[in-house]
């Protein structure tokens, strides 16, 4: 998953779709997720490397995961 070429993204957590003039915001967590993914760090890395960082159990972080990218596809933030 990547997040669309043109959404602008702040390291806060704003999110902005021109082309629907659609935006958000997310929590801390949610604004790092987004900028892994903007790396295009396949999403077993992304939630490996927030497993780690934040020493949290990898089957509940994976659900969360899920429906977070979830979420950003029904908002049209990824492909």
């Amino acid at each position: 998953m990547r997040v669309r070429k043109n959404i602008a993204t702040s390291e806060e957590g704003f999110l902005f779709n021109p082309t629907t003039g659609d935006s958000f915001s997310t929590n801390a967590l949610g604004a790092e997720i987004l900028l892994l993914l903007k790396k295009d760090i396949s999403n077993n890395d992304v939630i490996n490397t927030i497993c780690e960082k934040y020493d949290v159990d990898k089957s509940l972080f994976e659900r969360d995961f899920e429906e977070f990218t979830l979420q950003l596809k029904d908002y049209s933030i990824l492909e």
